[in-house]
């Protein structure tokens, strides 16, 4: 018998119980001996009697565990045989030593001992140094553990699980809100009846392409659509790329102002609440990046579709004056405003910054605007401006503004809404009061302003900031510099009034011309340098056609190129008969891959910019890439572009 069993009946209670009763006998005995020993009769009656006790409970405690041994061995037995779980041996030579019988059933051989482990398992190949791993066999998922000191497999049968885990990410909901863009705009231009027929026709397509879909659909506005459906339609329309995009904006094509769509769908939410506001947040990207698209965010994963034209120019100022009067309140609010545009400024960028320096000085406060190293591009215009001694003192670097930033600073940021893209991203820390002006289409990574004006129909950051000025003041007297800085940035973005021109583009450039800007001197800041010229067509020289439509040209791996050299290579590249979009591949001096795209507007560069990180415009976008080569980057971009068109 253990020790511990023993104790139970040999322990220290046993030994006081018989020495406080010899006690009680000698007591007994000194009173009178007979009654001492009546008691020690008694006394050995009870010893004996413990002890027949113990051996009666040894011998039935033998018998037990002997009882309780074979029914152990016989249910274990059992287990493995009957257990809904396979197990498998196998030797060194991988072949099969021993198998439950759930493993016959499972593969319908009764004779695998002896055969090789992964013939019989093909699934199983260059897989057992994993511990956990899942694999497919007859048409059943299995989960199998694998134990290699043993040499030992556990198969688990995981088709249940799979399903139905297959199934709730089907059915789980989506919503969508659906924007019928430029409904507004269309009613300038026609007559309520011809207007009420459009919007019915339009109604009833997206309708009978919800209903194809299984989509629930509840117009909740005149020119909004709610929409619910289930994972599993939504992978199907991703599928499609959203073709209801190309269905409305084809059939209303004929029409001065044509009907887009813009989509925002949410999915993979936990709550209902959450699903809605992530549907609004992708319609206010779709909308951001210009319309005529759908922005799907399935949990943090943002991907967008369509997107093929470029956004309809607003015929109304109403948002420009609005914008303007909610900028001049939080100018008066401010200690000082500092100005932001992105890294490498360009034209537009200093141009922009430029017009909002002066609109802040005609409310009489302070402005700086952030400037680190520029470019090759905008080198005449710096040095007019550090000419002017007035203006030289309003730049300031990175360091100096982080100085600057008190509790009641405007930041103002021009030409970008990343943070990744600014000068100073520390900046945007460092204050709440920020205010973004800008003209490309909305990204994933965006900055979250205080007052917002992003209009991708926009030529430029430039054109959007002189609008601005116009509602500043009635007596405004810019400077010219100024003023050409501003009608430079337009035209740089424009390529000379001859892409992304709206009438409003005109009117600005007709407002700064009045204002003082000079045409000559914008030719001369514009002038390039015959070096720079000489490397760009060296760029030129080396161009493949790639889809018959398109050009992709390289630049030499043992040279270095700006942003703006790639830029303007690509955009000499689309003067190129029969090419319809360019691209150039180029390392930039920190070793960063460049690339710049370029389009007439049938081919979306941008779309293809994103797939490689990058973004831009539906004619202009570019991306960098670190840690490849020229010839890396060209085999994605081509990889993006065949994903694309």
């Amino acid at each position: 018998m253990p020790k511990f069993l023993l104790k139970r009946w040999y322990g220290m209670h046993m030994v006081l119980a018989l020495s406080f009763s010899l006690l009680l006998l000698g007591i007994l005995t000194l009173h009178h001996w007979m009654y001492g020993a009546i008691g020690m009769v008694c006394l050995i009656g009870l010893v004996l009697y413990a002890l027949q006790a113990e051996k009666g409970f040894q011998r039935d405690l033998r018998l037990y565990l002997a009882t309780v041994t074979h029914r152990v061995k016989k249910a274990g037995e059992g287990v493995i045989q009957e257990m809904p779980i396979g197990i498998l041996l196998y030797n060194e030579e991988k072949a099969i030593e021993w198998v439950n019988p759930f493993m016959t059933h499972m593969s319908g051989d009764e004779l695998l001992i002896g055969k090789n482990l992964q013939e019989v398992f093909p699934g199983l190949n260059g897989k057992l140094e994993q511990k956990r791993l899942e694999f497919t066999y007859n048409e059943r998922v299995y989960e199998v553990l694998v134990r290699s000191e043993e040499r030992l497999l556990y198969f688990t049968d995981i088709t249940d699980f799979k399903e139905l885990t297959a199934r709730y990410h089907r059915e789980k909901a989506a919503l969508a809100i659906i924007h019928l863009d430029n409904l507004d705009e269309i009613g300038q231009v026609m007559d309520d009846q011809s207007r009420t027929l459009l919007s019915t026709s339009v109604a009833g397509v997206i309708t009978e392409w919800a209903t194809k879909h299984g989509i629930y659909l509840r117009r909740i506005t005149a020119d909004k659509f709610l929409a619910l459906m289930e994972r599993e339609a939504l992978d199907k329309l991703e599928e499609t790329r959203f073709d209801i995009l190309d269905v409305v904006r084809e059939m209303t094509a004929d029409n001065k102002i044509p009907i887009t769509l813009s989509i925002g769908v949410g999915a993979a939410a936990s709550t209902y609440i959450e699903l809605g506001q992530m549907a609004q947040s992708s319609l206010d990207i779709a909308l951001g990046r210009g319309g005529d698209q759908s922005a799907v965010k399935v949990g943090n994963k943002l991907t967008f579709y369509g997107g093929k034209s470029n956004a309809v120019e607003k015929r109304t100022r109403v948002r420009a004056r609005v914008i303007a009067h909610a900028l001049r309140d939080l100018i008066h609010e401010a200690e000082h405003v500092i100005v932001m545009g992105h890294k490498q400024p360009d034209m537009d960028s200093i141009g922009a910054s430029l017009g909002v320096l002066k609109a802040v000085q005609v409310h009489k406060k302070a402005a700086y605007i952030v400037m680190d190293e520029g470019n090759n591009s905008v080198e005449r215009l710096m040095r007019e401006i550090y000419a002017n001694e007035e203006l030289a003192e309003t730049f300031v670097t990175p360091e100096q503004a982080i100085r600057l930033v008190t509790g009641r600073t405007l930041l103002v940021v021009v030409d970008t809404h990343r943070p990744s893209l600014v000068i100073e991203p520390k900046l945007l820390g460092e204050t709440s009061r920020v205010v973004v002006i800008d003209h490309h289409r909305r990204s994933e990574e965006f900055i979250e302003p205080v007052l917002l004006y992003l209009e991708p129909y926009a030529s430029s950051t430039s054109e959007l900031v002189t609008e601005l000025l116009q509602y500043q003041s009635e007596r405004l007297n810019i400077d010219s510099l100024i003023a050409t800085a501003l009608l430079a940035g337009i035209v740089v973005d424009t390529k000379s009034f001859a892409f992304r021109t709206g009438s409003r583009t005109f009117e600005a450039a007709s407002f700064l011309r009045r204002n003082g800007a000079d045409t000559a001197a914008v030719q001369r800041l514009l002038k390039e340098d015959v070096n720079q010229y000489v490397k760009r067509a060296r760029i030129i020289m080396n161009t493949e056609t790639y889809r018959d439509n398109m050009a992709i040209a390289t630049g030499d791996p043992a040279e270095e190129y700006t942003q703006v050299q790639v830029a303007q290579a690509a955009e000499q590249l689309l003067t190129l008969s029969g090419i319809q979009a360019s691209f150039v591949v180029a390392q930039r001096a920190d070793g960063a891959i460049l690339i710049s795209g370029r389009s007439l507007g049938d081919i979306n560069v941008q779309s293809v910019m994103e797939l490689l990180g990058g973004g831009g415009h539906l004619t202009g976008a570019a991306t960098q890439i670190e840690g490849i080569t020229i010839k890396e980057a060209v085999k994605r971009l081509k990889e993006a572009i065949d994903s694309v068109i």
